[in-house]
This record gives structure tokens, C-alpha cells and sequence, in this order.
């Protein structure tokens, strides 16, 4: 029963009909489905839902259409328990754009179907908030994301002009856990806001969940222990915008915020004199989960100059800082305005290192018996797209690592990282990047495979997620 209504699901999603029945089917479905007390006819609920449960997730759309009943079982949370408790999850990548118009779309990937989804937009604040506010309330616009770079952002905090007056809700930090989106902060009129929104996949849906107990923009974001943490980014002081060494943890399964130590800004702390200690800012730029800690890498900054000293590490067992290893903070491999971007794959941490090359990178992974990044792969297709605040991203779907950016022709595309002589197609989640080894940067094989593409136009890349339900 199963399978049939597997394949029935697969070939049709329940729209079409063949010609003649479409009218009595129609009113079949209607009306029997409606009043039957059952979710499949002559079956008993529990079986039926262990039969939905086994179903592709992507199915889930059209079948909330058969009925009610069938809408309600799609939408429980029962339902995903079973998925859970059979190995049924599936993993879909979540990325974030931002619009010509400088509004920021969500678009989810099932790497399965090879079908992009894009979600609701974010809640529109600006209506609520220029109720309250008045005229200038109608400068609040849908949580969206700025064009302005962060280096422009921070160049504020000298006193320079920056257009964060005018692109409100610029600057949010984005986690992911317990299946949800979390979007966090960002800049309204200039101030640092203290919401968070959640998106909810079951229900497609977003909500507004706990705030921090600050406003922060550009704030880093990682989950460790089945908790999401938040370091760092500026908020508004007395005398303009002023750099956060705060952190605080936010507990999903509780709703609750609470505090963490501060990061202690070691190298901050041993400037020579106090007027650099003045004219050095300390920011932190990026925050990565590895081998049980929270691993922060941290600069300073004096407009438009970056300096990398490190970084800190939070281990949640003596709840305090410490100093980064040095080859680690020394080399992670940075971005655009000093940002660095890592991802964990199979206990691996892993960052892209983009060379002088127009139209390449290399991928380099921490070693931390010997504190050093090694180049496992030399090769990465990246082009080179200046103007652009991100211009590539790493995720981990699947057990594989990914790298999402833009190619030639302006679509968003997403590569997979193949082990070598590894055939296995994206659907195997049991494969993993363990067989990579120094000699593979040498290898004249290219592991990078192009899984799936979305026509994006003038769209900028801003951060993906990954869920798996």
C-alpha cells in the first residue's frame, strides 16, 4: 500500500486526472476523504501514518491538498517523530539572497529531487513598527538585508557616514537548530535590534521567539550541545556604535537566553598605548562549533584596515575563554572585510582560502595535532566577484562538503566534494570527506560536482543553513 501510493504521489502530487474522471474523482475526494474518521480508508491511523512517514518529504506539499485530516497529519509533530525514529529525515539547504531591491528571499533545496522551494517572506515588521513610530515607522521594511558592505557598517563607529540609517534590519546573524531557522538581530534605523524570528519548515511558517537580552548587529552564530550561541557584533552606545564583547546562549527547548562570560579580548588588551587602544577596534569575525568548543576568531580594526590577532575559544565544561591556538588563528583563511567562514563536515573544520586566481580557490582543512591548516584541495571553481559581500559559501549537506556561489551566467550554484574514485551519488548520507589527504591537492582529478543550479540574476548570496527533517 506503501509503495503504491508512493509512486501515485511521486508521478502526480495529487493534481492530475485522467480525462472523464476528473469530475467524479474530484467530487470522491471531496466528500468521502472529508467525512471518513480515517487518514487512508480500511486502515487503521497508526499504520497510515507510518506509510506518510516513509514518504519524500517534497511530497508533503501536495498532500496536505487530499484533506483535513491528511493537512493535520502532515502538519503534526508526531509525524516527524516517526520520520526520525525510521532514518526517514532528509537534509535540505537553505539559502539566503539578497534581492536587487535589497530584500532578503529564502530559497530551500531538496538535493534529492533537484527542486529549489522558495519559503515566506520574513515578517513584516514595518507595518507593526510604523503603526508605533509614525513617519519615521516608515522607514521599517520587511527584515531584509542592506547592500551596504560591513566594513561600511563599521567604518560608523569612527564617526564616518554610513547608509545603515536608511537599510534598516541590515546585519542579522542566521542559526540553525531543533529543525528551525533562527534569524537574529540586525540594524533598524541605525540601532541594533534584540528580536529574533524563527522559521519553522512543518508549518512554513515564521514566528517571533525570544528576544537577546541586547541589540546586536553582525553578530557570529554557532549551535553547540544542542544550544545556539551568540558572540560579538556592535550595538548602539552613547557615543555612536560600539563593538560587543558579549555572549549569550539561547536554550530552544526553553525559549530561555542566558548569559555567557565575556569574551575577554586578550590582544586587545595589550596595545602599547592608549591611543591605539582607542583606534583599534575589536571585533570578533567568525565562530565555528569544533571537537566540543566554540572557536572564535577575532580582529582589529581601523578603517579600512583589518588585523587578525587570533582568537578565542569557549569551553562550555569550565564555562570560560582562552586563548585560540596560534597556527589556527594565524592561519584561518579570511574573506572579504576579514570575515572567516568555516565549516564542520564528519569532525573536520574546513575554510576556503581564495588565491590570486580569477576563477579558483583552495579548500584547506585544520589540522589541530599539528595547529595547522593544510591544503586538501587546490582547485575549487570560484570566480572572482569583488562587488559581492559573500561570494561563495560552505555548507555541509549529506556528509559531504559544499560550496554554493555564483557562476558565469549569474546562477546560484551549489558544488559537492567527491572523494576520490567515490562514485556514490548525493542521496548516500552514509559517505563521508575522511578519504581526503595532502596528496589530494595535487591530484588532477576535480572532485567538484555541480548538483543543482537556480537562476538568481542581480541576487547576492548572504548565508545558508542546513535542516534536516
Amino acid at each position: 500500500m506503501g509503495g503504491i501510493l508512493s509512486r501515485r504521489a511521486g508521478k502526480s502530487d495529487f493534481y492530475e486526472f485522467p480525462q472523464g474522471e476528473t469530475t467524479k474523482r474530484q467530487r470522491i475526494s471531496s466528500s468521502f476523504y472529508e467525512e471518513s474518521p480515517q487518514l487512508i480508508p480500511c486502515l487503521p491511523d497508526e499504520i497510515s501514518i507510518q506509510i506518510l512517514a516513509r514518504l519524500p518529504r517534497i511530497c508533503y506539499v501536495g498532500l496536505k491538498l487530499v484533506s483535513r485530516s491528511w493537512k493535520s497529519a502532515i502538519l503534526s509533530d508526531e509525524l516527524y517523530k516517526i520520520r526520525k525514529e525510521l532514518s526517514k529525515t532528509e537534509e535540505w539547504l537553505y539559502i539566503l539572497t539578497k534581492g536587487e531591491d535589497d530584500k532578503l528571499m529564502w530559497h530551500a533545496l531538496d538535493p534529492v529531487c533537484q527542486k529549489w522551494q522558495r519559503l515566506p517572506l520574513m515578517p513584516n515588521i514595518a507595518e507593526e513598527e510604523a503603526s508605533k513610530g509614525g513617519p519615521l515607522g516608515l522607514w521599517m521594511w520587511n527584515m531584509v538585508g542592506s547592500s551596504i558592505r560591513i566594513a561600511d557598517a563599521i567604518s560608523g563607529w569612527l564617526g564616518r557616514k554610513d547608509r545603515s540609517n536608511r537599510m534598516p534590519f541590515c546585519g542579522c546573524a542566521v542559526g540553525a537548530i531543533n529543525g528551525c531557522i533562527y534569524v537574529l538581530g540586525g540594524f533598524s534605523r541605525a540601532s541594533a535590534m534584540s528580536s529574533v524570528w524563527c522559521y519553522d519548515p512543518i508549518l512554513n511558517k515564521w514566528r517571533e521567539s525570544s528576544p537577546m537580552s541586547i541589540g546586536r548587529a553582525y553578530s557570529k552564530t554557532s549551535v553547540l550541545n544542542r544550544k545556539l550561541y551568540v558572540v560579538g557584533g556592535v550595538t548602539r552606545g552613547h557615543g555612536g556604535l560600539t563593538p560587543l564583547p558579549s555572549a549569550e546562549v539561547f536554550d530552544p527547548c526553553t525559549g530561555i537566553w542566558s548569559q555567557v562570560p565575556n569574551m575577554p579580548f586578550s590582544k586587545a588588551q595589550v596595545l602599547p598605548t592608549a591611543f591605539l587602544a582607542d583606534l583599534l577596534k575589536p571585533i570578533a569575525t567568525g565562530m565555528t562549533s569544533y571537537r566540543g568548543k566554540l572557536y572564535v576568531s577575532q580582529s582589529l580594526y581601523c578603517w579600512p584596515f583589518f588585523v587578525d590577532v587570533g582568537g578565542e575559544v569557549y569551553d562550555p565544561e569550565t564555562n570560560s575563554w582562552v586563548e585560540m591556538p596560534m597556527g589556527m588563528g594565524e592561519g584561518w583563511p579570511a574573506k572579504q572585510a576579514a570575515a572567516k567562514m568555516s565549516v564542520v563536515v564528519d569532525g573536520e573544520l574546513y575554510a576556503l582560502d581564495p588565491s590570486s586566481s580569477l576563477d579558483s580557490a583552495k579548500m584547506k582543512k585544520y589540522d589541530h595535532e599539528d595547529d595547522a591548516w593544510k591544503v586538501v584541495e587546490g582547485d575549487v571553481p570560484i570566480r572572482d566577484f569583488a562587488d559581492s559581500e559573500s561570494p561563495y559559501l560552505l555548507g555541509g549537506l549529506v556528509g559531504k562538503l559544499h560550496v554554493i556561489t555564483k557562476d558565469a551566467n549569474h546562477n546560484i550554484s551549489v558544488m559537492q566534494a567527491e572523494r576520490q574514485n567515490d562514485s556514490t551519488s548525493l542521496p548516500s548520507t552514509s559517505s563521508t570527506l575522511s578519504a581526503y589527504s595532502p596528496n589530494l591537492a595535487r591530484s588532477e582529478t576535480n572532485i567538484w560536482k555541480v548538483i543543482s543550479t537556480r537562476c538568481a540574476g542581480p541576487e547576492e548570496l548572504v548565508n545558508c543553513q542546513i535542516l534536516d527533517i
